[in-house]
């Protein structure tokens, strides 16, 4: 019998107020993974209303108590790493090793801001004799969670975790694609201590969930991950609302490799930068610009190490992906760029791992984001036309570049227009501030950063 999942409203499963639910299907084939509820409005409105009465009662928690309750959540995550990693396989049809990876990574979220939970204490300001002021920084009340349906349960512990120790209720979103792993990460958060209504989760799609959790009174903040177009509409309707947003958006990122890098190292990051996944990452790096000297060999290189990352690959995830992938090959072909290796699907849904040459800065596959493992190998002579193709996008969320000069690593990366650069490697941990420059998004996640995102500041002043 297939399995079905209400909506996770103040601690306990619901049906959809509408009484319809939405299949969710393995990618590439006609297996049913299970069934969620489809929501509306009034399913919103339910679990917002939840959320806000909750809001004060966790406010209040003692910090560290939160913290202990979301070191819970993240053992809790861990002690099922086979179950939510298989899940999360089937559903968003990743490669077998990613489903765990997705799964230790969320559980890492918790984990890390849990332990930073007494941080936002705020600052004494010195004012002179006769006062005392100081700032304190404050949750929001009821967040909104919209994710996207390429890394579910990370994206959702992604703005969860931070939004929930800074001390706010949390509503979430996920994709009516992949909801699944969101939905049982919203059922161990019962075992973990966290009261109810503190989390709920509710599934539909965009225009009739997305929309009226935005728009809801309720709601103080939305966070949200996903397409430009998408994005755009958000940030709209929160401006209209004067609510703030965090807006992760896409990207086309630049990983750049001098002539004087270790091409060994540098071949095997450019690689993981743009096929992890499936390339279905925002930060993925598929503009990889090479240095003229070297251009030929690191291509080569490239292409030879290329089946390396084959464990790496599933499917695409939904059927406009496919579409899309395909497109941008038919695309690529009539552009005149050459597949040194790939150019069409393997298996399925699966793209092959594919490097594009007689590429330049101009071409559409330079310049829109695929959300495949496809990369365009642009040349470039010197660092000063290095940053200006690099800068030369409307996106701006990572950069990368290889050299063993230290001294074009620092000076290089102060000029590139990216909310993260990466020398000598791809990707950081979750440490680390990750968000975009132009439109890519506005604000920041991960890190100490996030929680600032998830707070508001007052400020105090006593007259002695």
């Amino acid at each position: 019998m297939t399995q079905r999942f209400g909506h996770w409203i103040n601690g306990d499963w619901r049906d959809p107020s509408g009484g319809t639910w939405l299949a969710s299907t393995q990618p590439g084939t006609d297996a049913v993974v299970c069934e969620i509820a489809e929501g509306n409005a009034a399913d919103i409105d339910a679990a917002a209303v939840a959320a806000s009465a909750a809001a004060a009662s966790w406010r209040d928690l003692k910090p560290i108590e939160r913290g202990r309750r979301l070191m819970a959540l993240s053992r809790a995550l861990r002690e099922r790493v086979d179950e939510l990693g298989d899940l999360e396989n089937r559903e968003a049809g990743k490669a077998a090793l990613m489903g765990p990876i997705e799964v230790h990574g969320s559980a890492d979220y918790f984990e890390f801001y849990a332990g930073l939970v007494n941080l936002e204490a705020g600052e004494v300001l010195d004012l002179g004799p006769g006062f005392h002021s100081y700032t304190r920084r404050e949750p929001f009340g009821v967040v909104g969670i919209i994710t996207p349906w390429n890394a579910p349960l990370n994206q959702a512990a992604r703005a969860a975790a931070p939004a929930l120790a800074a001390g706010n209720t949390v509503v979430l979103k996920p994709s009516e694609i992949t909801s699944a792993s969101s939905l049982r990460l919203a059922e161990l958060t019962a075992g973990a201590g966290i009261p109810d209504g503190v989390f709920n989760v509710v599934t539909g799609t965009g225009p009739a969930v997305g929309q009226p959790l935005v728009e809801h009174r309720s709601v103080c903040k939305v966070a949200f991950t996903g397409s430009l177009r998408a994005g755009r509409e958000v940030g709209r309707i929160a401006g209209e609302r004067i609510i703030p947003v965090t807006l992760e958006l896409g990207g086309k990122s630049a990983n750049i490799v001098f002539a004087d890098a270790d091409i060994g190292a540098a071949v095997q990051g450019s690689l993981r930068a743009f096929v992890l996944n499936t390339g279905q990452i925002c930060s993925s790096g598929t503009r990889l610009l090479v240095q003229a000297d070297i251009h030929d060999a690191f291509v080569e290189a490239l292409v030879d190490a290329s089946s390396q990352y084959a464990p790496f690959l599933g499917q695409l995830t939904t059927e406009a992906q496919f579409d899309k992938v395909n497109h941008y090959f038919e695309i690529a072909a009539s552009e005149g760029a050459v597949a040194a290796t790939g150019g069409r699907m393997a298996d399925g849904w699966q793209p092959e791992i594919t490097v594009y040459t007689n590429a330049n800065n101009n071409l559409r596959i330079a310049r829109e984001e695929i959300f495949g493992p496809v990369v365009a190998v642009i040349p470039f002579d010197d660092e000063e036309s290095a940053i200006a193709i690099a800068n030369d996008s409307d996106f701006g969320l990572a950069a990368g570049l290889w050299t063993r000069d230290i001294s074009r690593a620092h000076r290089v990366a102060s000029r590139l227009e990216a909310g993260q650069v990466f020398v000598n490697m791809w990707g950081t941990g979750i440490e680390t501030p990750f968000g975009g420059y132009k439109q890519s998004g506005i604000g920041r996640e991960k890190g100490i950063e996030a929680l600032h995102h998830y707070t508001q500041v007052k400020s105090v002043t006593i007259s002695l």
